[in-house]
């Protein structure tokens, strides 16, 4: 059997890797484990725990980061998948073959950043981002195409479909999914205009995993619970992952998130807002806000329609849902640039990778 450690650095990265594990898992020829590091808060750590139950995977612990790290690296896996550098380096083995699926693909410019002469693969999720690392002399590349969002391709039995009603919302009305990233976010200016958005079409608000447990964004919890109910969904903290709720959605409100990129694939609507709540540094040092994204990826979008002022959701929503869609042959040429074969298959393409290098 190979042995396999799924290295997630936070619950939100997981994902990335039920694809791969259930690849792995189809083929019979894995051992699967799965650990989380000891600095995560306890809530993570502990959904993690009984995911890992729920999928059969072997969840490895210790009684401090050090002996966790310790029993992973004695473990020798033959394969370590990460989701960012992060602790990699002090868990594989000299013989283990380590492989990083980078846990987001919006527009935050960590992605060129977060890397590790250790890893021997990194998945790619487009033509363009392969062309982009190759330039600045990457030579660990395979493109594969986004594993995250293979089950929207695949036997709806693996999507944990979701149900309008199971969550209290109107089949009748059009669904909006808002996903807003933690920081810079636009959830402070859009909730006030949320009740009244919500008399027209359903709304499912999914938070990030930072909204959800980090104490600096408990304040995105406080409002979204206040406007919750009514038409309007507020998915809960345990449950991790946002691709189920794609498939039900009629269109997507965002702001620099990754689930601008990934609901590419479903060449639906999607909005993207301009307002955010900066901190007060980044009022008074603007310039460090901008070295934290990604402009030159910002000004490929195309395929967006932007919300300047949170009072236009309601009237901008309205006007593209009622047959005025003009972005759809723009979000058609965008799938390509941004998503590489959105066939379901790129966790396949990933392990068939894996078993060349173990051969």
């Amino acid at each position: 059997m190979i042995s396999v450690l799924f290295e997630t650095h936070h619950l939100y990265y997981l994902p990335n890797f039920l694809p791969i594990i259930d690849e792995m898992k189809s083929r019979g020829i894995y051992s699967l484990s799965i650990s989380i590091p000891k600095t995560i808060n306890d809530t993570e750590r502990f959904y993690l725990k009984k995911i890992s139950e729920a999928k059969n995977l072997e969840f490895l612990d210790g009684s401090s980061e050090d002996s966790r790290q310790r029993k992973l690296r004695k473990r020798k896996f033959d394969v370590v998948i990460v989701g960012v550098p992060g602790m990699l380096e002090k868990i594989v083995s000299d013989n283990s073959l380590a492989i990083m699926v980078y846990h987001g693909i919006g527009l935050k410019h960590s992605y060129y950043k977060d890397t590790s002469h250790r890893i021997n693969i990194r998945a790619i999720e487009s033509e363009m981002r392969y062309k982009e690392l190759k330039s600045q002399g990457e030579t660990n590349l395979l493109l594969t195409g986004y594993t995250k969002i293979d089950p929207l391709f695949q036997d709806h039995t693996k999507l944990n479909q979701k149900n309008l009603e199971d969550l209290n919302l109107n089949s009748q009305k059009k669904t909006i999914l808002y996903a807003p990233t933690f920081y810079p976010s636009s959830i402070e200016k859009l909730i006030p205009y949320c009740t009244e958005f919500a008399k027209k079409y359903n709304l499912i608000i999914k938070l990030h995993g930072f909204s959800w447990n980090q104490k600096r964004y408990k304040h995105h919890i406080i409002i979204a619970e206040k406007i919750s109910g009514k038409g309007i969904y507020l998915v809960p903290k345990e449950d991790y992952n946002i691709i189920p709720y794609y498939s039900i959605s009629d269109a997507l409100i965002s702001d620099i998130s990754s689930t601008l990129f990934e609901y590419l694939a479903l060449n639906r609507p999607i909005f993207q807002t301009t307002f955010f709540t900066p901190r007060l540094k980044h009022r008074i040092f603007k310039s460090r806000l901008r070295k934290r994204l990604d402009l030159d990826r910002s000004e490929k979008i195309n395929f967006t329609y932007v919300l300047d002022n949170p009072h236009q959701i309601l009237l901008e929503v309205k006007k593209v849902l009622n047959d005025n869609d003009t972005l759809f042959p723009h979000r058609e040429q965008a799938l390509k640039n941004f998503l590489y074969q959105t066939d379901g298959k790129a966790s396949s393409r990933l392990v068939d990778a894996i078993e060349d290098k173990n051969k």
